[in-house]
């Protein structure tokens, strides 16, 4: 079976290293040659919106899925007329805009941060008198990695800010003062069953994950339950098939939803050493209608990023636990380039092994 991926960086290459020992050739759909996955199945080089390229792409698959959320809806419509495809593209849908993504929120009952519609200058002085200050400017669409957004600290702050977004449809969101960022990682199959990884800790710097922490230090069974609660509902109310990831903040015990991705997830990638199946391999799964494998973890793990240069391979290699993944892609200031993941019995061990590691990497920066 050949199973297609929209979209052929790293996400992509994972899915296919982790489909290779199933027996599965993938095909892979991106407007660069040199795309990373290229590496690992057969590669269409076409924009995403071109239905030529899309047909051609999806000729002969056994079912088609993506690496980021923000495919061309009207493209995953047109694939899914020809083969299955997933996500479903109401999940692009929701995803792609986040007034949908914040009101799909709100409609579950799942607790986000205060926000308000903006279409044009003047309803942001609304919604700056509605909200206060501090709050959080944030574009519709487009936005990743720190993209599309601006903080304003006074009311003084909104006429740069709204310039400097380009004066496009945004939200205002109250800002939250969280006491650190958390992420859960659920996944769901064709059957309707469900599995769910641990409660994950993040650390971004200049919006860029840096740091995940797996199991969360500290995080108790009641949040666990809570983000688990939270994220079946919103997979059954998509009718959801293959892994979703959602972002949190934690805020004296309780969970508000950041923002959501229908797709592998940066956030997830300790899974491929640190769990019993990682999530590239539980979407695949899902995908195609396999039984889905175990989540729990393997000890504790940490996955460090490794953004815009990257370590002497030997030096990561010389750290116990540790396993590097390289993208195979040009280094550049502020691009994901690889991972480390590190995995240790006990979170001791896992500190010792993360100090000595970080000091590796910064060394670079």
């Amino acid at each position: 079976m050949t199973l297609g991926i929209v979209g052929g960086g790293q996400l992509g290459r994972m899915l296919a290293l982790a489909g290779l020992p199933l027996g599965l050739r993938f095909r892979v759909l991106d407007p660069d040659p040199g795309a990373p996955a290229g590496a690992v199945g057969e590669l269409i080089v076409g924009a995403y919106d071109d239905p030529a390229a899309l047909d051609r792409f999806a000729q002969g698959l056994e079912a088609v899925t993506y690496e980021f959320e923000n495919v061309p809806v009207a493209a995953a419509h047109r694939l899914a007329a020809r083969v299955p495809v997933f996500p479903p593209a109401t999940a692009l849908e929701v995803a792609q805009d986040r007034l949908a993504e914040k009101t799909f929120f709100r409609e579950l009952g799942v607790p986000a941060p205060a926000f308000v519609a903006i279409g044009d200058r003047a309803d942001l002085d609304r919604a700056l008198a509605q909200l206060g200050c501090p709050a959080v400017l944030k574009t519709r669409r487009l936005g990743y990695d720190g993209k599309g957004q601006a903080v304003l600290q006074d009311p003084a702050d909104a006429d740069p800010a709204w310039a400097r977004l380009g004066g496009v449809p945004s939200l205002l969101e109250a800002f939250v003062p969280f006491d650190r960022e958390l992420s859960v990682l659920a996944v769901r199959g064709r059957d309707g069953a469900v599995a769910v990884y641990p409660l994950v800790e993040n650390r971004h710097r200049a919006g860029i994950l840096r740091l995940s922490l797996a199991p969360a230090p500290g995080a108790s069974i009641a949040l666990q339950a809570e983000a688990e609660g939270h994220a079946r509902r919103a997979l059954e109310a998509l009718d959801y098939v293959g892994l979703l990831a959602i972002e949190w903040f934690e805020v004296g015990g309780r969970l508000l939803a950041n923002e959501m991705a229908p797709r592998v997830h940066n956030s997830g990638h300790w899974t491929i050493e640190g769990a019993e199946t990682s999530q590239f391999e539980n979407h695949i799964r899902a995908g195609l209608g396999l039984p889905l494998g175990g989540t729990g973890p393997r000890g504790v793990a940490a996955m460090l990023n490794l953004i815009g240069t990257t370590p002497a391979p030997a030096e990561v290699l010389a750290v116990p636990g540790a396993h590097l993944h390289l993208y195979d892609k040009a280094a550049r200031p502020g691009r994901k380039l690889g991972h480390v993941t590190l995995r240790a019995d006990d979170p001791g061990s896992l500190a010792t092994r993360l100090a000595r590691l970080t000091a590796l990497v910064e060394r670079q920066e």
